[in-house]
């Protein structure tokens, strides 16, 4: 079993979101979700959230704290996901990088965020914690998706 360890930075302005579309290679089309991705060796999940926020996004943050931690599994895969709110200033732009799997960055109102996010063990979570309802940690035993991450 392998075990991934992921970063997200949760980013609010007033009554919006910042979401990502990331394009992977299994998807047709880019999933939404937070900034983030995976933790680095030897770096902190905290650092990890900051450094995915600015490489897709161009924001630099700083972590205010431990929003909430998800888990879940896809086959022999565990991940567990670390999402920290972050305060950030400025405007997002979307990587120039042609490798880059950002195909778009967005402020999203949080009225929006149900039919934006696809994906349960990313949507759930964040609508709880918006909504005062997280316990601060949300198990699924299956992922219910797939995700092959670009290299």
């Amino acid at each position: 079993m392998s075990s991934i360890h992921l970063a997200t930075a949760l980013v609010r302005r007033g009554d919006e979101i910042l979401l990502v579309a990331s394009s992977y290679p299994n998807h047709i089309q880019p999933l939404w979700n937070l900034p983030g991705g995976r933790q680095l060796q030897n770096e902190l999940l905290s650092e990890a959230a900051v450094r995915e926020l600015y490489e897709e996004t161009g924001l630099r943050g700083t972590v205010r704290g431990l929003a909430y931690v998800s888990e879940s599994y896809d086959g022999a895969a565990h991940f567990t996901n670390f999402t920290f709110a972050v305060d950030a200033t400025g405007d997002p732009v979307t990587s120039r990088a042609q490798d880059d799997h950002v195909a778009a960055v967005e402020f999203v109102p949080i009225a929006a965020l149900k039919g934006r996010i696809a994906v349960a063990v990313v949507r759930d979570p964040l609508i709880a914690f918006l909504a005062g309802s997280s316990r601060g940690y949300a198990g699924y035993a299956e992922a219910g998706i797939s995700i092959v991450f670009p290299d």
